[in-house]
């Protein structure tokens, strides 16, 4: 009898330890919510092609909005943002489709168009996300292009967007954003181009590069985007640097109504953390009024 139990717990014991590694091999649930479509990109600025990743709201190929125009949200990762198959550091994603279609459909934002840009991959993204080498790389990145990422954004990726799309062109309707490199390379652009944007969301933003260039260069800035949001965990992340940016803003008078900084304990960097405070950042931005 003892025998017939033991081999009975050593089967239970197979199948559960094997049920739990097919579960862990299990590859993510693959969804997108509304119209997300594809649209392969080639760059002369940095001489390759990508995926745009262009999500139009509900309502957008009705007849009845036809001569609609929409603000534009454009997030760095494009790969990271919609569909957890696509996303190449890990089975997340930041659920900006369904989070954009519940607040569209709740009336508590505006219908906008989200273009996720797609980075080079990830042996790649560095070079294009990093104005200046960033010398705890390792292997270490020597030539970076991240200098040339304004140009590629606002002189190829924008135009066609707003050839192709019935986009709101006005600046104070459109935004920038981005996670970690992703977002320090947006808010490089907006330095360099401030009058190109009405809006700014950075998430976990990587600034230190360069000896902290990115926030040296801040001070120095006077025109800003007339709302910014900041997310940031306490997990691994850039909580300092973040305190260092938010006192600059202050300093330079972007008051509670311009500027929202969150910060999360308990989380972390990565995906799950910015889809959790992507609701916030979206309805701070575009949300209707300015009650925020």
């Amino acid at each position: 009898m003892v025998g017939r139990m033991m081999v009975c717990w050593l089967a239970l014991a197979t199948t559960a330890w094997f049920g739990l590694i097919a579960l862990a091999q299990q590859k993510p649930q693959c969804s997108v919510a509304g119209d997300l479509q594809l649209v392969p990109f080639s760059s002369k600025v940095f001489h390759n092609t990508r995926m745009l990743r262009v999500w139009l709201p509900p309502g957008y190929n009705s007849p009845d909005h036809f001569r609609e125009h929409y603000p534009v949200l454009y997030l760095n990762d494009g790969q990271d943002l919609f569909d957890a198959c696509t996303s190449i550091f890990n089975p997340e994603e930041w659920h900006v489709d369904e989070t954009a279609t519940t607040l569209i459909d709740e009336r508590r934002i505006p219908p906008i168009i989200i273009v996720g840009i797609d980075n080079a991959g990830k042996r790649d993204r560095p070079k294009e996300y990093l104005p200046f080498p960033d010398d705890t790389l390792r292997p270490p990145t020597a030539k970076v292009f991240g200098k040339n990422y304004p140009r590629f954004l606002v002189d190829e990726v924008m135009p066609f967007i707003d050839r192709t799309y019935r986009t709101d062109q006005n600046p104070e309707t459109t935004g920038l954003g981005g996670a970690s490199y992703g977002a320090g390379i947006a808010l490089y652009t907006v330095m360099k181009l401030p009058r190109r944007f009405g809006k700014m969301l950075l998430e976990s933003p990587s600034l230190y590069a360069h000896h902290d260039y990115l926030l040296r260069k801040a001070g120095a800035v006077t025109e800003w985007p007339a709302k910014i949001f900041v997310g940031v965990g306490s997990i691994n992340e850039p909580l300092d640097d973040v305190h260092r940016l938010q006192a600059i803003l202050a300093g330079h008078g972007l008051g509670g109504q311009r500027l929202l900084v969150i910060e999360e304990p308990g989380a972390g960097h990565n995906e799950q953390a910015w889809a959790q405070r992507f609701p916030r950042a979206l309805e701070f931005l575009y949300g209707r009024g300015n009650e925020h």
